[in-house]
């Protein structure tokens, strides 16, 4: 069930809302685990079982551990804590893709295969394993003091609006409003309109360009020109954007009307002037749980040695690419940005510098675009061809009468991915989205929303292509 959905939106959403709204304080937490027990559930009922089972036994792990004045007995559990975790996300994520490479080295030197069968990937299986890290580490840290409830905990790692795709929430951000948490109307009516922007931007910007990127990338790449491909690829840098900030927009929306303020998890990332700066606008979440939950400890800035940080800085960019998916492609994607990171900290932030904002934006937003290349085509093979058809200059003439619509969005999505860079479109950026609306606004932006959010859903009874890309993740 994706929130873009009609069963979710006009069923789901709405029952939620005012079972949540109208029950008594006391009840609410439970509420909403049963609604998200339900809604997790809907999309994969056997591995629900799994997924509270584990949480059921973590929540105790972590308890011990904390209760325990033991150093050495400490460490064992939030050892055993993190294997538990680590295990089922590599256990679901990673076994297909570790037995299927073991296969293909053991046919290579004639040896007989393992037979194996193949373990279907939970949703959001990535996202949940990293919030789960994060409690257990926390509280290890003594960052926040463990919640009291286990009811409380599994709300924490199975709330429907963040689970399945983000933003990925630390324990300590949002410990607190678990067990405490102030909702008015006012909230609810902007985590109305955060939901009705993220909503548009999900079905009318990301659906427009993926149905193109879709058609292009299922193309015989040897048969096609330069300018198919460049729109193929553009296609798809707009959606894959548009399709996961609108999805946490939604996410961040829903929250809101229930009281929880979830982090930001995009901040216009095509505009940054260096890769560097992308990863810090891009999936903000994610990239902040790497840094501090994975480079940091492995010395981070700190270490003594050069080739140290660049191999940490690589190292942390390969496991993230593994991270999106248990495929080649997904590493050496990682692997990419790692490249560039580390470049750009021996010469190329320096010479960016002396180019100026506009050169670098453009330059970053080359690289971004020729990653994603890698990132949507599996097979190397064939990413090599697409790279090569990008840059074989054979260009035809843009068929803008049959493709009307499709080019109209295009100049709204770049319109938007760039907005801040207009003179007066951070402004007005803050102002949507976070500005604390007085009255003039609120009426403003509650007919902007409901005018988006109909549009939208015009849309999607229409249409019957809406696919959420990190699904998969």
């Amino acid at each position: 069930m994706v929130f873009s959905s009609i069963t979710f939106i006009f069923y789901f959403l709405p029952i939620f809302l005012l079972t949540y709204i109208f029950v008594d304080k006391k009840y609410k937490n439970y509420v909403i685990l049963i609604f998200s027990i339900f809604f997790y559930s809907w999309g994969a009922p056997k591995f629900v079982f799994i997924l509270l089972a584990s949480t059921y036994l973590d929540f105790y792990l972590v308890k011990w551990m904390h209760n325990s004045s033991n150093i050495s007995r400490k460490n064992k559990l939030l050892a055993l804590s993190i294997f538990l975790n680590l295990g089922l996300l590599a256990f679901f994520k990673y076994a297909n893709f570790f037995i299927d490479n073991v296969n293909a080295v053991l046919y290579k030197f004639g040896i007989e295969t393992v037979e194996w069968t193949e373990i279907v990937l939970p949703i959001g299986i990535s996202f949940y394993t990293f919030q789960t890290l994060t409690y257990s580490i926390d509280v290890y840290r003594k960052v926040h003091e463990p919640l009291k409830k286990v009811s409380d905990y599994i709300l924490y790692i199975m709330m429907f609006p963040q689970l399945i795709a983000g933003p990925i929430v630390r324990f300590n951000l949002i410990a607190d409003q678990i067990v405490d948490r102030k909702e008015t109307y006012h909230e609810r009516l902007v985590g109305f309109y955060r939901f009705s922007i993220g909503l548009a931007k999900k079905v009318l910007i990301a659906n427009v360009m993926g149905e193109k990127a879709d058609a292009i990338m299922s193309m015989d790449f040897t048969h096609i020109d330069s300018t198919i491909a460049w729109i193929g690829v553009l296609a798809y840098t707009f959606q894959i954007y548009f399709d996961f900030s609108g999805y946490s927009d939604m996410a961040i929306g829903i929250g809101r009307m229930i009281g929880f303020k979830f982090p930001e998890n995009f901040d216009n990332p095509y505009i940054s002037k260096s890769i560097s700066e992308f990863w810090r606008r891009w999936h903000i979440t994610l990239g902040s749980w790497m840094k501090d939950y994975l480079y940091i400890p492995l010395g981070g800035n700190k270490v003594k040695s050069k080739s140290r940080l660049y191999f940490n800085l690589w190292f942390v960019f390969l496991v993230s690419g593994l991270w999106h998916g248990a495929a080649w492609n997904f590493v050496i994607w990682g692997i990419y940005h790692g490249f560039f990171l580390i470049i750009e900290r021996l010469f190329l932030l320096k010479i960016l510098k002396k180019l100026g904002n506009t050169f670098s934006i453009i330059w970053t937003f080359f690289i971004s675009v020729l990653g994603w290349v890698i990132f949507r085509i599996e097979d190397f093979q064939s990413a090599i061809i697409y790279y090569k058809k990008l840059f074989s200059f054979e260009f035809s003439k843009l068929d803008f009468h049959n493709n009307r619509i499709f080019f109209a969005v295009f100049i709204i999505a770049a319109l938007f991915s760039f907005f801040i860079v207009i003179p007066g479109g951070k402004k007005i950026q803050d102002i949507i989205f976070f500005s604390d609306y007085n009255k003039k606004l609120l009426m403003i932006m509650f007919f902007v929303s409901i005018i988006l959010f109909l549009i939208s859903v015009g849309s999607i009874t229409t249409t019957g292509f809406n696919p959420f890309i990190y699904f998969r993740f």
